[in-house]
């Protein structure tokens, strides 16, 4: 199973008048980072950056100057996300944004059966909060150190870890996958499926003679209606 976690910052937050100037995200592959990422800086066609955007990503105007627009960036995006499940935190934000950019290009939104909220999720794990990328990677031991301020591929990179968490931690990812004529237990929820085999013989008795005697005449002291009459070899 493939899936793209994500994250943009824009120059605001109004999502029809505010523009997408940072794409990052980071390939899963059955919830295992392939290696493969995308990340792009998108000029904002004149929009400039609201100051309160500005304190919390640190991309300045000036910044975006000489950045290919978001057409010039739009094909390699929907290359790199084709197949797959888009993740993100508070995925309503991030794809109202994405639907915007894609609908000045004309080209149809994503479908949200393919959208993954991690915050959602992690509102139902842990209702009681809080709930926002530090305050996962602090619950989950992950090192965000780096994160002074907002920035797309780091933002994706650290998701990718707590969204690996949030599902079960990293025992949901291991897909162990053996065929073969073994009873099979599977776990639904982790993808997980396990075989246990039979042995071709049995393993020998850790009794010894003197046990195993000892054992005899303890249960021919219970009576003959004792169960553990059955139970003896």
């Amino acid at each position: 199973m493939r899936e793209i976690v994500f994250d943009t910052e824009t120059t605001g937050l109004d999502f029809a008048d505010d523009r997408v100037i940072e794409i990052g995200g980071v390939e899963l592959d059955n919830r295992f980072p392939t290696g493969r990422t995308f990340h792009k800086y998108i000029n904002a066609q004149g929009r400039s950056v609201h100051p309160e955007a500005l304190a919390v990503h640190g991309i300045s105007d000036a910044d975006l100057e000489g950045k290919p627009v978001f057409g010039d960036i739009f094909q390699e995006f929907l290359e790199f996300i084709d197949g797959a499940k888009l993740v993100a935190h508070n995925a309503n934000f991030d794809m109202n944004f994405i639907n915007a950019e894609f609908a000045r290009l004309n080209h149809p939104p994503v479908d949200p059966g393919l959208v993954i909220d991690t915050l959602a999720i992690a509102r139902r794990k842990h209702p009681m909060g809080p709930n926002s990328l530090d305050a996962l990677c602090r619950r989950y031991g992950i090192d965000n150190s780096r994160r002074t301020k907002h920035g797309a591929l780091l933002d994706s990179e650290l998701l990718a870890e707590v969204y690996i968490e949030l599902i079960g931690g990293k025992q949901a990812a291991l897909g162990l996958e053996i065929s073969g004529s073994a009873n099979e237990v599977s776990d639904t929820n982790t993808d997980t499926v396990v075989a246990i085999a039979q042995r071709p013989s049995p393993l020998p008795s850790r009794l010894s003679e003197a046990e195993r005697a000892a054992h005899d005449a303890l249960v021919e002291k219970l009576g003959e209606k004792a169960l553990w009459h059955n139970l003896r070899a």
